[in-house]
């Protein structure tokens, strides 16, 4: 995980209900269970914990694994020993003398149900949840393991070979596995997709790959770039593949056809060149999927909040806001992407009546502090899910100067009768308070800069009135006009309006 405080948008998560049923249908965390209650009362078990020879084969048949030359099933099963022994829905008991006496594969003790198994019985959602995420990090760990079976093929007659002269580092891999997770997590919650009811879209796994190499400010990727793109992109592919029993994903792999069209080109070594642009927004979806595609499931999201909220960061989930304040909504939701605070408000506003609602976020929407903009402009985003039984509080502060002018947008937008018209004063003080909110919320520029020139286009003298404007940040947003707009003369008469309001406010210039 990152060091600091992470903030990411919120996530929708189903009931714990629903998830604690999934989880019991991994086949990681099913295969587990299976074993624990094939091996009560106990089973014999070498000083490594693991089951011997005999019962190891008897386990895979109990999984309905098979037994082939390879020893996949063999390995699957042990895979699922493990996970039960690390859950601790088997507890080991081996003493001492005999763990450090006894030959690998000899009896050394034995494995009995633990309290995991009692607490994932009883079936209570949030045990459950707990279980199949510490299955899902025993599978993390693996996955950021080196392949044994590997290394054996490259270790000349016995000789032992270091990890670090095969330039594996299981740490630096865990890391990177995390981060993969992490930004995962981050560009589905991003997506207004994140909050629908279907849930998120996929993620293309070059896309996933870039998050992780490409830096922030690299508008174009060079080749040298584009070509560590592809080498994550095929370390991620054998780490999803090895998740695939977790719960976790759902991963659509790399095709195999390409890797092996790869494989037989000398010019691009093992590793499949996915098209140029794969990493932009122009993409042909069927041909980007072939590179591999990856989602988080409803499970994963929820395994994924609960390891960010252990790890620090901030990770909100719908829902979380219902029971605050109109305080605590209005300055959550200026960091949520549009849907998403579109659902949370509507979350708050559902066990309340309409008039108190309003006059909570009029309140809540007060202020000269710097976030104070930000508020009132999702309080007036909020209030638009109001009907017109809100009506009576927003007449209440009609003559408000910071509240009126936004009570006045929602009235006529509302069809009410007799709305008093706001004085000139009011207007450019909505104008610049709107204005400070949208660039606080670090809005696309050529958006705010066409809207910028539109609002001059609109009003005449307009930097001549507005540096009049009693608000706070009057100097600040007449600063920004001055760097957004896209005519000269009128980038230069609002740094001149900045430069009075900043003088008339007794600020240095």
């Amino acid at each position: 995980m990152s060091e600091g405080p992470l903030v990411l948008p919120p996530v929708r998560l189903l009931p714990a209900d629903d998830l604690a049923r999934l989880a019991l249908a991994v086949p990681l965390l099913d295969r587990a269970l299976r074993l624990t209650r094939w091996a009560t009362p106990e089973r014999p078990v070498d000083a490594m914990g693991e089951l011997l020879d005999d019962d190891l084969v008897a386990a895979a048949a109990e999984l309905g694994l098979p037994v082939d030359e390879d020893e996949e099933g063999l390995a699957e099963t042990a895979q699922a020993w493990g996970v039960a022994v690390d859950t601790g829905l088997l507890v080991l008991e081996i003493d001492e003398e005999a763990e450090e006496s006894t030959p690998v594969g000899e009896v050394a003790g034995r494995a009995l149900p633990g309290e995991a198994y009692e607490r994932i019985t009883a079936g209570l959602p949030r045990d459950v949840l707990d279980i199949w995420l510490a299955a899902a990090e025993s599978a993390l760990a693996d996955a950021a393991a080196p392949d044994f079976e590997s290394l054996r093929e490259v270790m000349d007659d016995g000789d032992q070979v270091l990890l670090d002269e095969l330039d594996w580092d299981p740490e630096k891999e865990a890391e990177f596995l995390d981060s993969a997770l992490v930004n995962l997590y981050a560009l589905m919650a991003v997506e207004d997709s994140a909050v629908a009811e279907d849930g998120p879209d996929a993620v293309p796994l070059p896309v996933l790959a870039a998050s992780l190499v490409v830096p922030d400010e690299m508008e174009q990727p060079s080749d040298a770039v584009l070509e560590e793109v592809t080498e994550v992109m095929m370390r991620l592919d054998d780490h999803f593949r090895l998740l695939a029993t977790t719960g976790l994903l759902d991963y659509q792999p790399v095709d195999e056809a390409l890797i092996e069209e790869a494989e037989g080109d000398a010019e691009t070594g093992s590793f499949p060149e996915f098209p140029e642009g794969a990493v932009g927004d122009d993409l042909d979806p069927e041909e980007v999927s072939r590179y591999g595609m990856v989602l988080l499931t409803p499970l994963g999201v929820h395994g994924m909040r609960e390891r960010l909220v252990d790890a620090g960061a901030q990770a909100p989930a719908i829902g979380d806001l219902a029971g605050g304040s109109g305080v605590d909504l209005l300055e959550a939701l200026t960091g949520y992407p549009d849907q998403a605070a579109r659902v949370e408000a509507e979350l708050w506003l559902e066990d309340r009546k309409p008039a108190d609602a309003a006059r909570e976020l009029l309140a809540a929407a007060r202020g000269d502090d710097a976030g104070a903009p930000g508020r009132r402009l999702i309080c007036q985003q909020t209030l638009t899910l109001l009907g017109a039984e809100a009506e009576p509080a927003l007449r209440e502060v009609l003559e408000d100067r910071a509240l009126g002018g936004l009570a006045r947008v929602w009235l006529t937008e509302s069809g009410a009768a007799d709305i008093p018209a706001p004085d000139a004063d009011m207007v450019f003080w909505l104008t610049i308070d709107t204005l400070a909110a949208q660039l606080a919320a670090d809005d696309a520029p050529e958006i705010l800069a066409d809207l910028v020139r539109d609002l001059v286009a609109r009003h005449d003298g307009f930097f001549d009135a507005a540096w009049r404007v009693d608000h706070p940040a009057t100097a600040d947003v007449l600063e920004a006009m001055g760097r957004l707009h896209p005519d000269r003369k009128a980038a230069k008469d609002a740094r001149k309006a900045a430069f009075k309001a900043r003088s008339r406010q007794g600020l240095p210039g």
